[in-house]
């Protein structure tokens, strides 16, 4: 039952994956299986579509000049995201002060970037067909759990969590026992931002699995919040550049305008609802908890909240360019009234004459 860091790494690939299709692929090359909790009833927690996880294999990484035995392992979300992560086995007789150190090293490290880049760039050809607008968007999320299945009471768990080699202050510790969480007597979870302790002696992986999906869901949010900027950033200019067209020359550009923008306020908006859909914790109260606080801990509402004040700027947008539409419709209506009335005075006129 040796103790092991889980090193994560959480990419967005694509808009979309089709998972059925990622399990037919995989069939001809190895098994997979879908993210399951081990712990609680289906009817406990509700996962929309579950991730499919597959094997990628055992090797040796070198950390601290010291070989370490280490697994590869992937899970394939069908919001686009990929999320491989690294279980690095500790050796037996690893104390308190050799763990702490391999914890400021890993932290510290690129070295492992490597490894990642690789199996990433495997798994993505293996899938391309299953990969609905396929992009590496460089959004990435890093996350690092602390395993263990022998823990001791007396150990520290701030340290190891903020990979520090300094003294810690109390508020500090306050702030990190803030966010642990114990079931029974076997059984410690500590989340922060970055990084997690967990301790099940029995091997559970359900609280790692909700903090990768937590995990996921937050880099989702920060890809969409970031495409809506660039979106607006486009949007105002387009509008700039409407303003050099003449006035009654605007209409079309105005329309196009607002056909772009209505396609991309239904598509985030689709998506984000997914997103948030994507795993309801309903009758498991202590998953909840856990669940709950690691989205805000990770801020996901905070990235949701920016998401929908975006959408609400467009929506103001849409709505302004459809007013100057309206309002050149009137003048264009106008004008022609006008038109109409000198005619028949002309026409008058001529009659008269």
């Amino acid at each position: 039952m040796a103790n092991s860091f889980w090193l994560y790494r959480i990419f967005d690939v694509a808009e979309e994956i089709n998972l059925e299709r990622v399990e037919q692929i995989l069939a001809q090359t190895g098994s997979t299986s879908r993210m399951k909790l081990s712990r609680v009833r289906s009817k406990s927690i509700q996962i929309k579509n579950p991730p499919v996880t597959i094997e990628l294999g055992e090797e040796t990484v070198t950390a601290l000049q010291m070989p370490f035995k280490a697994t590869f392992s992937a899970r394939i979300f069908d919001l686009g995201v990929i999320s491989i992560v690294l279980r690095i086995t500790l050796p037996l007789e690893f104390d308190y002060d050799n763990i702490h150190k391999l914890s400021v090293y890993m932290y510290n490290t690129d070295d492992m970037e490597p490894l990642f880049e690789n199996k990433l760039s495997q798994i993505q050809r293996t899938l391309q067909d299953a990969m609905f607008k396929p992009v590496l968007s460089g959004f990435v999320e890093d996350y690092i759990i602390y395993f263990f299945r022998n823990w001791n009471p007396e150990w520290d768990p701030a340290p190891l969590l903020l990979a520090e080699t300094e003294p810690l202050s109390d508020q500090v510790r306050r702030e990190l026992t803030a966010n642990s969480f114990v079931y029974g007597r076997e059984d410690l979870a500590v989340i922060t931002w970055d990084s997690a302790l967990v301790y099940d002696a029995s091997g559970s992986a359900d609280i790692p699995d909700l903090l990768e999906f937590a995990n996921s869901q937050l880099l989702e949010l920060r890809y969409y919040d970031n495409l809506l900027s660039d979106e607006m950033r486009k949007m105002y200019q387009a509008i700039e550049d409407v303003g050099t067209v003449p006035k009654y020359g605007r209409r079309r550009q105005y329309r196009k305008i607002m056909n772009e923008l209505m396609e991309l306020v239904a598509d985030v908006s689709e998506i984000t609802e997914r997103i948030h859909n994507s795993l309801k914790v309903t009758e498991d109260i202590f998953y909840a908890r856990v669940y709950g606080s690691a989205l805000n801990i990770f801020r996901t509402r905070a990235w949701a909240d920016s998401i929908e004040r975006k959408i609400s700027i467009i929506q103001q947008s849409y709505s302004m360019l459809s007013d100057e539409i309206v309002t050149q419709q009137s003048a264009i209506m106008e004008l022609a009234i006008v038109l109409l009335i000198m005619l028949e005075i002309v026409l008058g006129l001529n009659k008269l004459l």
